[in-house]
């Protein structure tokens, strides 16, 4: 099997590159954009059905989804290399330079309960626009309120408990990571222990100490007043 020459391509900051969609997106967009197909269109992100025992959905991921949208843009080696692809016109290709998305979106609050069936999100702009922004926008709407419903139903459960999310050492990643505290604190969570997380999206930082910290000292009693000294008034 040979590994792909990943040193030998330029790279793009995938959460906010413009390719990150699934190619069907631009081969669409390339056949409205050839018959001159430009009106408007209204896509609806909603959820189908429910996973067995399970009530609700909690909406959330709309603040990042419209920081994407804002920013969306498409950089030249981007574009070299989709034209390099022989998929995809001259015509397109320019076009895509000074691209922007120019549509509306329309969404219920972070936080809000959602059920099978209800818009969570509806993005209306010119066809080939909302349907090249498709797939991102559900990959994220669809990951922030994964973890926000499930951070709701800790929450329902704990009854009243202080909960905090530590799931950043078990995350599938540096972004699931930022998903999984942003989310859980819309939740309901009380805070987090993912520092740049604190610092991006202003998050109550929280957290104690390991394992391995108790075991460099002599006792475990020791170990608390050394940690009480150097952090007072922040042991937790």
């Amino acid at each position: 099997m040979n590994a792909p020459d990943t040193l030998a391509r330029p790279v793009s900051d995938a959460a906010h590159s413009a390719l990150l969609a699934d190619l069907y997106q631009f081969t669409m967009l390339q056949a409205y954009h050839a018959a001159g197909m430009h009106g408007q269109a209204s896509f609806e992100l909603f959820c189908r059905r429910l996973p067995s025992r399970r009530g609700f959905m909690m909406a959330s991921g709309l603040e990042p989804a419209l920081e994407w949208l804002e920013a969306l843009h498409f950089q030249s080696h981007e574009l070299d290399w989709l034209g390099s692809t022989g998929r995809f016109s001259p015509e397109l290709i320019a076009m895509l330079r000074d691209w922007r998305f120019t549509g509306e979106v329309s969404a219920v609050p972070e936080g809000t309960i959602v059920f099978p069936g209800e818009p969570i999100l509806r993005v209306t702009a010119p066809i080939g626009e909302a349907q090249l922004v498709e797939s991102r926008i559900l990959n994220m709407i669809h990951a922030h309120s994964l973890i926000a419903t499930k951070a709701a139903r800790c929450v329902m459960v704990a009854g009243g408990v202080s909960l905090i999310e530590f799931g950043m050492r078990r995350a599938h990643g540096a972004d699931a990571a930022m998903i999984a505290a942003r989310a859980s604190v819309i939740a309901g969570f009380e805070g987090t222990a993912n520092v740049l997380a604190g610092m991006c999206d202003g998050l109550p930082l929280a957290g104690t100490m390991a394992h391995s910290f108790v075991l460099a000292h002599e006792a475990e009693a020791i170990a608390f007043e050394h940690f009480g000294h150097a952090n007072p008034g922040h042991t937790a």
